[in-house]
């Protein structure tokens, strides 16, 4: 039989037809510039395509989104067959292509993980098996139940999981993992933001398939000891409670951290120290932790077979230590719990020792497109994350500025200790300031020190601390961990030090103003085309940074904020944002003084507030009177209104008046509010407006 072999006349047509478009100005040759580069593109069209599924304010479809899916396979299959779409329709097709698959994932994960949700205010006995153990805020144990009873409640609108915060020094079982456990307590069904456009917790919950929030001041009674199952959860425990039984105090738990993934006892202090220095990267089990212990393996299995004589020249050991640094990476994987920082870091360690094991380049953005593809499609909803996003943006930057880097060191003799050096500072610097616009975004707040804090953090993290724990667990089966935990707490009580020490430097943080969504998505598209085009029409990347940062400058704060619950009321002045409580709902009051940019505490904000009754509270804001009524007593005293006033209560109110009135039987449907005094009259936000009707707002 005849064999065909290629025409060489059509390459060189081909090639001849390429270089004349080369030579046209437009946008098939800037596509054609990029070929080979615009894989990383992929995970960025897919994560606009599920943030368009998020950002709807009605809920698709079933039909619309398996519709979607399948022209989208389609479609996609076809145009990777069709080469004769030119270069520019081609990516640009194929970019709505992976858009529209990601609006259908978004919408399939978010039916997947629908579970019922509690409809109504409970106080009773609460059943449940521990699966998750931490703390709140408010530095409370926090139980996360699954298997959940509660007293006359259908099994099949009962929630799949509740979430207790645990009250007061009460005598009881100490909570163990996989115990069954009982005890009484308040639940309720998550709420919404605490202004709207704010974090939506209802959200987040519902994706965790939390379907009731709560507290409890009674003890927790023992119904079964733990059975089988939830052996990585108990290990995590055990190896958390072993190494904190070696070292005390928050050098204990900061390891236990490290090791395990379990930060229950770390103090809120010692948290916050860390967070004003830009150091709490350290406790989260990611990229660096990742980095260093698969190095720290893949070198020491790589010393120990060179050092024997057989397997120096006859086994592939390179390889060899990177499946072991492999194996050891997996393991601490399951171990950490799995966090969405851990898994991309995983994923991209594993992918540069599978680089290794067959011979291809370690490092590249096409391995962080790979990592971010990979966490997508099991969970999409991690794309609104701060984890997600500023994990993602410190790696991309990263190998962006090191490939730069890299060209510009070789050739060039420079002494050995440069490199290092070098490498330090550039990563810090680069890190700090790739994650710098989503820390400010999500924390408002800004760390003065952290480069500096970073900088003589980082390198003790690599020398003594990851290495000395890996010997520790190797050193565990013979009880003699507590040499190398020894060691590594020398480690840990330096950056503890310097996070307190930095910490209490006056003007250590800065409180930053939260941007709209317009200002950090121009920022975040920017900083993405600076790192993934090729050539110098990246810099075009820093035309969108830079407008975003100027929109950012001129955000506009509400002038009034009401919370979902009527239970507090804000009006911004010239001083700031003044409260009408000085004590209670102290989350909300934080978050508010937080998202203005503000320094104030909540009992500093509440001095701007005339009491004019008993529970009853009134501000002057121009032709306007704002009057808060909380509790039975503050609601009783409000017989009628006017036009020129806005009520505010925590209870039901029926009274007649042309005011405009924010009720507890209102705000049950509205959610946070937020009101704007405009020319023409007030402008009114509710979180409800923002939201719209989705999965996780639907009211039961």
């Amino acid at each position: 039989m005849a064999q065909a072999f290629p025409d060489p006349r059509a390459d060189f047509h081909g090639l001849i037809r390429m270089r004349a478009m080369l030579r046209r100005p437009g946008l098939g040759r800037a596509f054609l510039a990029q070929r080979g580069h615009l894989f990383p593109w992929v995970p960025v069209c897919l994560g606009v395509g599920i943030g368009l599924y998020f950002s709807l304010r009605f809920e698709p479809s079933v039909w619309l989104l398996l519709g979607v899916a399948i022209l989208g396979v389609i479609a996609l299959r076809q145009t990777t067959l069709d080469r004769g779409l030119g270069p520019a329709r081609g990516p640009l097709l194929t970019a709505l292509l992976v858009m529209g698959l990601g609006f259908s994932l978004a919408g399939a994960r978010a039916h997947w993980v629908e579970a019922p949700v509690l409809p109504f205010r409970y106080y009773g006995p609460i059943e449940g098996r521990i699966v998750k153990i931490d703390r709140s805020s408010s530095d409370a144990v926090r139980l996360t139940l699954d298997r959940v009873v509660l007293e006359r409640m259908n099994p099949e609108h009962t929630p799949a999981r509740v979430r207790v915060s645990l009250h007061g020094d009460l005598p009881g079982i100490a909570p163990r993992p996989g115990a069954t456990v009982m005890l009484t307590g308040h639940l309720d069904r998550p709420g919404g933001a605490v202004e709207p456009g704010g974090f939506d917790f209802r959200r987040h919950a519902y994706f965790l398939r939390l379907g009731a929030v709560g507290y409890s001041r009674n003890p927790v009674m023992l119904l079964e000891p733990p059975g089988r199952g939830l052996w990585v959860f108990k290990a995590r425990i055990w190896l958390s409670a072993r190494v904190r039984a070696q070292l005390d105090g928050d050098t204990g738990a900061f390891a236990a951290a490290i090791m395990s993934g379990d930060r229950s006892d770390m103090s809120q202090a010692t948290l916050q120290a860390l967070r004003d220095t830009n150091l709490a990267h350290l406790l989260a089990i990611s990229g660096l932790h990742m980095g260093l212990l698969a190095g720290f393996v893949f070198s020491a299995v790589r010393l120990i077979l060179l050092s024997v004589r057989g397997s120096r020249h006859h086994w592939p050991i390179k390889k060899l230590a990177a499946l072991a640094a492999l194996s050891v990476a997996a393991g601490y994987l399951g171990l950490s719990g799995g966090n969405i920082a851990t898994q991309r870091a995983f994923v991209m360690a594993a992918a540069g020792l599978v680089a290794l094991m067959v011979d291809r380049r370690v490092l590249s953005l096409r391995a962080v497109a790979i990592a971010a593809l990979i966490v997508l499609v099991l969970r999409p909803e991690a794309l609104l994350s701060p984890g997600f996003q500023m994990s993602f943006a410190a790696t991309t930057a990263l190998i962006a500025v090191f490939e730069k880097l890299t060209q510009w060191q070789s050739g060039r003799d420079l002494p050995r200790w440069f490199g290092p050096v070098l490498g330090v500072v550039v990563s810090s610097a680069v890190a700090g300031a790739a994650t710098a616009p989503i820390g400010m975004a999500h924390f408002n707040q800004a760390s003065v020190y952290g480069l500096v804090a970073n900088l003589v953090s980082v390198p003790v993290m690599g020398i003594l601390v990851v290495p000395f724990g890996v010997v520790a667990a190797l050193l565990m089966p013979l009880g003699l961990d507590w040499i190398a935990l020894a060691v590594m707490s020398l480690g840990l009580d330096w950056i503890l030090g310097v996070a307190h020490h930095l910490a209490g430097w006056e003007g250590a943080t800065r409180p930053v103003i939260t941007p709209g969504p317009d200002a950090f998505l121009l920022i975040i598209a920017g900083g993405l085309f600076l790192c993934i085009w090729r050539g110098s029409g990246r810099l075009v990347g820093i035309v969108p940074m830079i407008l975003g940062a100027m929109i950012w400058a001129r955000s506009d704060r509400p002038d009034i904020l009401i919370s979902a619950k009527g239970n507090l009321a804000g009006v911004l002045s010239q001083t700031g944002r003044d409260l009408s409580r000085e004590k209670g709902a102290g989350f909300v009051a934080r978050n508010w003084l937080e998202n203005d940019g503000s320094a104030r505490d909540q009992s500093e904000a509440a001095l701007g507030w005339t009491p004019v009754g008993k529970r009853v509270v009134s501000y002057q804001l121009g032709d306007k009177e704002i009057v808060h009524a909380t509790g039975k007593t503050g609601a009783r005293q409000i017989e009628s209104c006017h036009a020129g006033q806005i009520i505010v209560s925590d209870k039901p109110l029926d009274i007649k008046g042309n005011c405009l009135l924010f009720d507890q039987t209102r705000l049950a449907q509205y959610g946070a509010v937020a009101l704007w005094q405009k020319d023409r009259g007030w402008k009114i936000v509710t979180d409800r407006q923002i939201t719209g009707t989705r999965l996780w707002t639907a009211l039961p």
